[in-house]
């Protein structure tokens, strides 16, 4: 409380990047495992990705050790676009008492998702390509050859104008509402929880750790299904006029990845998305408590 709603605005896209940093490898992990075995039943393709440990093996194998920041600067161009409106509009809503009625904190906390994904969404596409590139040996999804984060927007920019830089972002907003509402509203209420028990001292870091990890949890489980939409809208080919040469928009891409791939198909990656989730939950509300105390 207490600080102006534009400088939450710069001090949530700094926290935002700080955790970016981080956690970038866990992002590319995540981006792999989702697009693997894309459209196809589970046992009839090749899986040079199996678990988050063996697929960060994998992908230092493929591309060395910069392999794992593989999209950072887009990612870090998302992370301030997006979590710089996300914290702005929840600081709005927190100024004006909204998060004081009942369910205002998970509403807050999904409109100001939203808003956010949509304002970084061409971001996320760029990201998303990038992250996706690598050997042919170990290409999962469709490959894009992009040769850098300007030469990836300057290319679909020409190729589809504005919207291009747009395309799949119905997926990306319904997938940060979902899990910017989570993780506002069962943080606090999770490292409360772990203070309560005497697990941990209040305000001790590991107090704010267990709180991310337990919050981590409602985050991933509900926010998987969306990641993986948005992941595979994100990166699927498009035709001449733009339009998705595997999904036709949303619902479309959750039906079809529920009838070829399982249900379980909606949660691949769900291991990467946690560990990377926890950490992340963590350095992004850390940094931007410790920034606006400053």
């Amino acid at each position: 409380g207490g600080v102006p709603p534009v400088t939450d605005l710069v001090l949530g896209a700094a926290a935002g990047c700080l955790a970016c940093v981080l956690t970038n490898p866990l992002e590319v992990v995540k981006t792999r495992l989702q697009l693997q075995g894309e459209l196809q039943p589970p046992g009839t393709y090749p899986r040079p990705y199996r678990g988050v440990l063996r697929a960060l093996g994998a992908v230092c194998r493929a591309d060395g050790l910069r392999g794992l920041q593989k999209g950072l600067a887009a990612g870090l161009l998302y992370q301030g676009l997006m979590n710089g409106v996300r914290f702005y509009c929840y600081s709005r809503a927190e100024d004006a008492g909204w998060t004081g009625y009942p369910g205002g904190t998970v509403a807050a906390g999904a409109v100001a998702g939203a808003v956010g994904a949509f304002v970084g969404s061409p971001a996320y596409l760029v990201k998303t390509h990038l992250q996706a590139q690598t050997l042919a040996a170990m290409a999962v999804g469709h490959q894009h050859n992009h040769e850098s984060i300007s030469g990836a927007f300057e290319s679909i920019y020409k190729q589809h104008g504005v919207a291009g830089l747009w395309r799949g972002v119905t997926g990306a907003v319904p997938r940060v509402a979902v899990g910017s509402a989570a993780q506002l509203a069962t943080f606090a209420s999770a490292k409360d929880w772990v203070c309560e028990r005497q697990w941990f001292g209040e305000g001790s870091w590991a107090a704010v750790l267990a709180g991310g990890m337990v919050s981590g949890v409602a985050v991933a489980v509900t926010m998987t299904p969306f990641d993986v939409v948005s992941t595979r809208l994100y990166n699927q080919p498009v035709d001449a006029e733009g339009a998705g040469k595997l999904y036709r928009g949303f619902w479309d891409c959750v039906l079809q990845i529920s009838s070829k791939e399982g249900l379980l198909g909606l949660y691949k990656g769900i291991g990467a998305v946690y560990l990377r989730l926890g950490p992340h939950t963590v350095l992004s509300l850390f940094f931007w408590d410790e920034l606006r105390k400053m």
